[in-house]
């Protein structure tokens, strides 16, 4: 240690400087923040993949609407064509075409002012976003509190950073490039820390007046009565931007980010392989006063590859599921030839990118079913429209086969995860906690949900409502601890008719506690599975209930049910 500091002295006598290489350091010393990055990502270019790491000095980088990116993006499970004609995003920090770069926030903000994307990584390899918080000066979930509720009236503090005016006698919330009237609500209770979707404050309102700044008066031609202390969180229903996008890129990583607000959406994950979260809080900056930190899901991905690891993270104050990794059945609406097929995106927030590559492995899936009757391989794919795409076989189809496809569906196999989920919270949340159907290796343990008002996990698949795949053939849920969630706790659902054949397979639930929310809650429900374990589980009930019936599965074949407590 002696020799190594007198030679780090004798160098710095000697006026030289020890540095490591390729260090790229931001300072907000003129210039706009926008720039300043978008100066830096350049840099990052030129290095041509050598590795570089962007350094932010401490403190806030505010970029407005106006400073963004402007890039055409089609992002999943978004907003429709209806919804958003323009899928156009307003991006504050662009990364495409990278290899090797470390963006270091050393505890830097970046906050965005205005309907924004905070970032688009795509065409990336290996990108670490580490130390940094994003947030938004105006999110556009709005949050009002109730200081004094009445029959047809309510006195509201409005927070700070949500911006109203009145209209005509409306009310009316808006920020840069966003504005509405009529919202989607949820309720926050802040004694029991839970969250639920519930009527709209934005209902029946005849009558508004403000009292003094962020005080509103409000009165209602019908109302429902809410407890002095609620939060009413208000949102429009359009996604037509995202926290996060990434986009046909591998080995993305994200370690101490604290994403304050999600934007319109949470961070999106498309045709992308190895994607890390690790020590990450989804969760609204601690003294804000803000209840809520997400528009909709916190983190979805769709249509990935190699694995996804969530470990050791905090998920707070969302207003859907905060974690859901899936895959896309899109529909065969031609048989062009034997060899060439015509696929659709059916449904209307999911389209536009393309989702098939050369070499990819296809099942053809009978959607009432949910089971293949077909394996091939793609040759090649394009994309026609936004909506279809047109894919050519190494082998040509069946002649039987050809009669029967009109509605069935295809999932790339190929591009299917596997996930580890461990160590993280979940809290505050009015749907799921965590969705997820993907055929490979699955490890969801160590987990805690409280409060979710819907199931802590759902297994689904579909082929026909919300067409997001596949099979489930390996999971373990296991050591997780679920508290007061929604019924049933673990949910294996997956929407096929009437028919009864299994659909996933080799599914253990194992050494789990659930803290149940009622007497007639249901700890397990399971159905259409081959090879289901369900062992060493313990339930506990707040009072007497019908024991009997905590857990519960039909069409299930190879079931081992086996010492469970149920109290």
């Amino acid at each position: 240690m002696k020799k190594t500091l007198l030679f780090a002295l004798i160098l710095f006598l000697n006026g030289w400087t020890v540095r490591a290489e390729n260090i790229i350091s931001v300072k907000l010393d003129g210039g706009t923040a926008g720039q300043c990055l978008r100066d830096a990502f350049e840099k990052a270019a030129s290095y041509q993949g050598s590795p570089v790491t962007i350094q932010l000095s401490p403190g806030i980088y505010r970029i407005p609407r106006e400073d963004a990116t402007v890039r055409k993006y089609y992002v999943s499970n978004t907003c429709s064509e209806q919804e958003c004609p323009d899928p156009q995003k307003h991006i504050a920090l662009l990364l495409r075409h990278l290899k090797n770069v470390n963006v270091d926030g050393r505890g830097a903000t970046i906050l965005l002012d205005g309907e924004m994307t905070a970032f688009v990584i795509d065409s990336c390899q290996n990108i670490l976003f580490k130390d940094l918080k994003i947030d938004n000066a105006h999110p556009t979930q709005v949050e009002m509190e109730v200081v004094e509720d009445g029959k047809d009236y309510m006195k509201c503090k409005v927070h700070p950073t949500s911006q109203y005016r009145i209209v005509d006698g409306q009310l009316e919330w808006y920020g840069k490039g966003w504005a509405f009237r009529k919202g989607i609500a949820q309720m926050y209770d802040p004694k029991r820390d839970m969250t639920w979707r519930s009527w709209s404050p934005m209902d029946n309102l005849c009558e508004v007046k403000e009292l003094a700044p962020h005080s509103l008066y409000l009165r209602y031609s019908k109302k429902q009565e809410v407890p002095v202390g609620t939060v009413f969180q208000i949102r429009n229903g359009i996604r037509d931007e995202v926290c996060g996008l990434i986009n046909r890129s591998r080995n993305v990583r994200f370690e101490d980010v604290h994403f304050c607000y999600l934007g319109n959406f949470g961070v999106v994950s498309q045709t992308s392989e190895d994607i890390f979260v690790n020590h990450c809080r989804f969760a609204p900056e601690q003294g804000s006063g803000r209840t809520n930190a997400g528009f909709a899901d916190m983190m979805q991905f769709s249509g990935c590859k190699g694995t996804i690891r969530i470990e050791n993270s905090y998920f707070a104050g969302a207003h859907d599921d905060p974690i859901n990794i899936h895959g896309t059945h899109l529909q065969v609406t031609k048989v062009i030839d034997r060899s060439r097929l015509r696929l659709r995106y059916m449904h209307p927030q999911t389209y536009g990118f393309q989702s098939f590559f050369p070499g990819d492995s296809i099942e053809i899936v009978n959607p009432e079913t949910l089971l293949p009757v077909y394996s091939c391989l793609v040759k090649s794919a394009k994309m026609v429209t936004p909506r279809e795409i047109e894919i050519t076989l190494t082998q040509p189809l069946d002649r039987t086969f050809v009669k029967l496809s009109a509605t069935w569906v295809v999932e790339n196999t190929t591009w299917t995860p596997q996930v580890y989920l461990a160590h993280n919270y979940f809290c505050r949340i009015p749907t799921r906690g965590i969705l997820v159907t993907t055929r490979r290796k699955t490890v969801i343990e160590h987990n805690t949900f409280y409060g979710t008002q819907m199931s802590g996990i759902l297994v689904a698949d579909d082929g026909k409502s919300w067409f997001e795949s596949g099979p489930v053939h390996q999971l373990t849920i296991r050591r997780n601890t679920f508290i007061k969630c929604g019924s049933p706790v673990i949910l294996i659902a997956p929407e096929t008719g009437t028919s009864t054949s299994p659909v996933h397979r080799n599914i253990s639930i194992r050494e789990n506690v659930f803290e149940m929310a009622s007497p007639s809650s249901k700890a397990i429900s399971a159905a259409c599975v081959e090879g289901l374990t369900m062992e060493d589980n313990f339930v506990e009930y707040p009072s007497s209930g019908n024991t009997a019936d905590a857990i519960e599965y039909k069409n299930c074949t190879h079931v081992l049910n086996k010492n469970n407590r149920i109290e």
